[in-house]
């Protein structure tokens, strides 16, 4: 089977979500890694832990380890206030890009240097999810958005 030029490009992308926390609830684990298992033959999707703690700290540690990730990718913050995209627009998001940050912030949301550091801020749901919730959530939609790309039949709509 012939690899077109476009689905190369894709595979040269790279994903990284930055989160706060382990996921603790076994089964919203085992999906996220299902998702990200799915995605790894369309991009490179890589999965970020930071240690649940203060806000302030956990801001601190997101921000620097974003500034050290380079200035290359965009930065895309998962807030409940963020703008609402459909899973179509998504799609055009993570194949017009390039490399992209994913940032999921812990219990008490994101920080101002996270915030600030991020060009686009999109969420889930106007609900307010769990982080665990939220990771799963976004690992689903990026494999969605690069199915979308792909033309393959997991999505729809």
């Amino acid at each position: 089977m012939r690899v077109s030029n476009r689905a190369r490009e894709m595979a040269r992308i790279l994903i990284r979500i930055y989160a706060v926390g382990k996921m603790k609830d076994r089964r919203l684990a085992d999906l996220a890694q299902d998702y990200l298992r799915r995605c790894r033959p369309m991009a490179r999707v890589e999965v970020v832990e930071i240690k649940d703690s203060s806000n302030e700290r956990e801001d601190q540690e997101l921000a620097t380890k974003l500034a050290d990730a380079g200035s290359t990718a965009l930065v895309v913050a998962m807030d409940e206030k963020g703008q609402e995209m459909s899973s179509d627009r998504f799609a055009k998001l993570l194949g017009s890009q390039g490399n992209i940050s994913f940032v999921i912030g812990g219990a008490d949301g994101l920080g101002p240097a996270v915030r600030q550091a991020a060009r686009q801020t999109v969420r889930l749901s106007s609900m307010t999810l769990t982080h665990e919730m939220a990771r799963m959530l976004l690992c689903e939609q990026v494999y969605r958005g690069f199915s979308i790309l792909r033309g393959k039949p997991y999505h729809r709509a």
